[in-house]
Order: C-alpha cells, then sequence, then structure tokens
C-alpha cells in the first residue's frame, strides 16, 4: 500500500462533489452570496446621497428666493417638494422623516440683501444621521452665493456693489453636534436583534429534528400555530433581555438621549421582535438541518444590514433598492426607533412605520404555517 494513492484520492474527491451537489442549498448559499454582496455594494451602495426631500418655506418670492430654490434644485442633492405654508407643517415633516431638508426664506429677503444688511438663510436639517445630510448642507453656502451673483448681474448689476453675500444658517435638528453615536448606537439595537432573535429561532425546528424530538413534540394534542408560538415567545422574551441590557448601554455609557416614551419603545420593540422571531422560525421549517438554517439568517441579514439604512444612507440607495429596503422589517425599525429615542416621537408619528412591520409579520406567520404542514405531511 503506498503512501498516496490517485484512485483512493479520486473516490473522496467524487465523494465530496456528491454530497456538494446533494446538499443544493449550501450550494447556493456559496454562488448567490457573493453575487448579493457584488451587485449590493456595487449598485446599490452610495455614500453621497442625492434628491432627498425638501420642504421650502419662501416668504420673499423675489427673483433671489426663486433661484436660491433653482440652484437648490439643479445641485442634484435636493429634491423639492411642494412649498410649505407654516412653520409647525416644516417641524411636523422633519419630525416624521417625510423630509430631510426645509429652507426658509425671511420675508423682505432681497431687500435687505441690496442694503447690504446681509440677511440670514435658514436651512434646518434631520440630523439623525448625520452622513445622510452632510454633503447637502456642506453646498448650501456655494449655492446660495451663486443664485445671488447670476441675479444681481446684468440689468441688476448697479444693485451687486450694494449687496452682500447672506448668511446661511444651518440647524441640525434631534443631533446638533453630529454625534455618530446617537445614529449608529439606536441602530445597533436593531441589527443586534435581528441578528440573534432571527438564529436563535431558525433552529428551533432543526434542533428538534436532529436531536430526534420531533416525533415526541408531534405527538402531543397541539396545532401547528399552538407550537408556533409556544416556540418564539420565549425568543421574544430573550429579546426583550437584550433591548434591556442595550439600552442601558446606549444611556450610560454612550449618552444617547432618550427623549420619547418607554411605552411606544417597547410596543414597537416587541413587534419587532415578533418579525424577527417568527421570520427564524420560519427558516426552521424550510431548513433541514441547522447548518442550513443558519445561511438562510445569513442569507437575510446581509441584506438587512446594507439596505435598511444602518451602515449607509437610505436615501442615497436606487429606487429598486429602497424598495428592497422598505420589504425589510430593520428598515422601518431603525426610523421607529431613531425617531423615539432622537426625536421624541410617540407611537402616532412612527405608526407609518409600524404597519410594514405588522404586515411582514402576518406574511411570514402564515407561510411558516403553511410550510409546517406541508414539511410535516
Amino acid at each position: 500500500m503506498g503512501l498516496i494513492s490517485l484512485s483512493r484520492i479520486k473516490a473522496v474527491l467524487l465523494k465530496e462533489v456528491i454530497q456538494m451537489r446533494r446538499d443544493r442549498l449550501t450550494f447556493a448559499m456559496i454562488i448567490g452570496i457573493p453575487i448579493l454582496q457584488l451587485i449590493l455594494f456595487g449598485y446599490a451602495i452610495n455614500t453621497d446621497p442625492k434628491m432627498l426631500p425638501t420642504g421650502v418655506l419662501v416668504l420673499d418670492g423675489g427673483p433671489v428666493s426663486r433661484a436660491i430654490v433653482a440652484g437648490m434644485e439643479t445641485s442634484g442633492y435636493f429634491d423639492i417638494a411642494a412649498p410649505l405654508a407654516r412653520e409647525t407643517d416644516a417641524r411636523a415633516a422633519l419630525e416624521d422623516g417625510s423630509l430631510s431638508f426645509v429652507l426658509t426664506i425671511p420675508q423682505n429677503f432681497e431687500r435687505d440683501l441690496v442694503r447690504g444688511l446681509s440677511p440670514e438663510v435658514v436651512v434646518e436639517a434631520d440630523a439623525t444621521d448625520p452622513a445622510a445630510s452632510a454633503n447637502a448642507l456642506a453646498a448650501m453656502p456655494e449655492i446660495v452665493s451663486r443664485a445671488i451673483a447670476h441675479v444681481l448681474s446684468g440689468p441688476l448689476g448697479s444693485k451687486s456693489a450694494q449687496a452682500r453675500s447672506a448668511d446661511v444658517i444651518i440647524h441640525r435638528l434631534y443631533n446638533p453636534e453630529g454625534i455618530s453615536q446617537y445614529n449608529i448606537v439606536p441602530g445597533l439595537l436593531g441589527t443586534i436583534l435581528t441578528m440573534t432573535t432571527t438564529l436563535m429561532t431558525a433552529l428551533a425546528l432543526t434542533r428538534e429534528i436532529e436531536r430526534g424530538t420531533m416525533e415526541n413534540l408531534l405527538s402531543m394534542p397541539v396545532k401547528p400555530v399552538e407550537i408556533m408560538i409556544g416556540k418564539i415567545v420565549p425568543y421574544i422574551g430573550l429579546g426583550l433581555i437584550q433591548v434591556v441590557v442595550i439600552l442601558a448601554a446606549a444611556l450610560t455609557l454612550f449618552n444617547v438621549p432618550m427623549l420619547g416614551n418607554y411605552l411606544a419603545l417597547l410596543v414597537a420593540v416587541t413587534i419587532f421582535l415578533a418579525a424577527n422571531v417568527t421570520l427564524g422560525y420560519t427558516f426552521s421549517t424550510l431548513a433541514r438541518t441547522q447548518l442550513q438554517a443558519m445561511q438562510m439568517t445569513f442569507f437575510f441579514f446581509l441584506p438587512s444590514i446594507l439596505l435598511s439604512g444602518f451602515m449607509f444612507p437610505f436615501r442615497g440607495m436606487p429606487e429598486w433598492a429602497q424598495i428592497l429596503g422598505n420589504v425589510l422589517p430593520l428598515t422601518h425599525f431603525l426610523r421607529v426607533v431613531r425617531g423615539i429615542m432622537l426625536k421624541g416621537s410617540d407611537l402616532s408619528f412612527v405608526w407609518p412605520e409600524i404597519w410594514p412591520i405588522l404586515a411582514f409579520l402576518g406574511v411570514i406567520a402564515a407561510l411558516a404555517l403553511i410550510r409546517f404542514r406541508n414539511t410535516l405531511d
């Protein structure tokens, strides 16, 4: 018997190839995950977001004001919405996240400009995600200067000698110092819960099958929905313990403000946890082994991290990526938790972000029940 036999190596190699072919899910993950990463990083990720929703409260209808608004549109950073009527409308739109910026041009702006009084142009920004608004805010002084120089030329050139550049006042709301921890730490709450609770629940049924205890579970007089509820509720409890630990660390170690209501946060977190653990349970009905369940969890976790707005500005992504991102519970939960903690929003303000999570929960729970029956047939 030689030290190395090519025929034995060939036999082992063929055996391994046959095993890989039989494990189609693992093979699909090996091929699918690099392709998914290439597509997401290549096409969806953009660290310089453009076309951010912007409201304008223009109280001076002169040509300079119009030129400033036009300059913002042509810069590509701002998507000008319908004009706002009141400051309260502007503040409500910033709080519920429908607008990222609000431009306010005061009355008599152009008159004060040609008199050399340096009138103020005020830009209010939702700074809960400092990276998303930084480039747009940095462009504002140049946009205003160019608009003034363009209008006060030609027939109005005589006024340009008196005019001084306007002052651009920028108010970064909800995170005035632009502290990145205020954005990252609440986001970590959602990402940690997504990863841990989905993974733990994904192993629920596959562990029973691998240990051979599934038969005992099936012999019990319980319905599939009762099994599902019994499996996922303990993990919701574990998730709530994680929430307490993460919140305590966020408030004490990172000094993240908690301006909202703890009860509203508890309701939102419980719904989010229910969606994640139900998704994990659905994975466990699809997978045949714990390894496959873990692979499915990772396959879901990757787009959740990249498309939710946790690492990269959500509004900087192309439309197709935003549609995919809006399907994911983490995308909506990030807006909810940042709204409650940083803006002090109540449930009525964050409800538009909660119902998509409830819809996701309903669909995925129905799929789990259907798949559970099919699996056991």
